[in-house]
């Protein structure tokens, strides 16, 4: 029996593990994207409601790019399980465009938290004719920082 104990408790840890409940993802940080664009998220009230900075690494105007604000609101109740869905929208502060982004934010099985988005661009355009060409969509994903 003594040669079985260290089994036992290995087996007994293993399957307890599953149990143990999982890393919450948490918004609020520094995050950059797979384009290099930076985003400071502060802190998330009882709502849900957030604000922040957006800082982009690509842009197609000439414009000199700014830091923009972002302000959004993640889903919270049980049916989260800690993986939030969540949306903010960006004001550029140096351009005729807004973005809204929508997303997840994930625990990966190496505890890396991920923020997988899409995001809707709409620039304006100076008449109904060139509304074609006003809008865009993409995906990003963000890693903290």
């Amino acid at each position: 029996m003594v040669q079985a104990t260290p089994f036992l408790l290995v087996l007994f840890l293993a399957l307890g593990a599953h149990s143990l409940p999982a890393k919450k993802c948490s918004l609020t940080g520094r995050w950059v994207n797979d384009l290099g664009s930076n985003m400071t998220i502060t802190a998330v009230n009882e709502n849900g409601e957030f604000s922040g900075s957006y800082h982009t690494a690509v842009t197609a105007t000439s414009n000199e790019i700014k830091v923009s604000p972002l302000q959004g609101s993640h889903k919270r109740g049980p049916n989260q399980r800690g993986q939030p869905t969540f949306g903010f929208t960006v004001n550029w502060s140096f351009s005729d465009s807004i973005t809204v982004f929508t997303g997840q934010c994930f625990v990966d099985d190496d505890g890396k938290e991920i923020l997988r988005t899409m995001w809707l661009l709409r620039s304006r355009v100076e008449n109904i004719k060139s509304d074609w060409k006003a809008t865009r969509v993409g995906p990003n994903v963000f890693t903290r920082l």
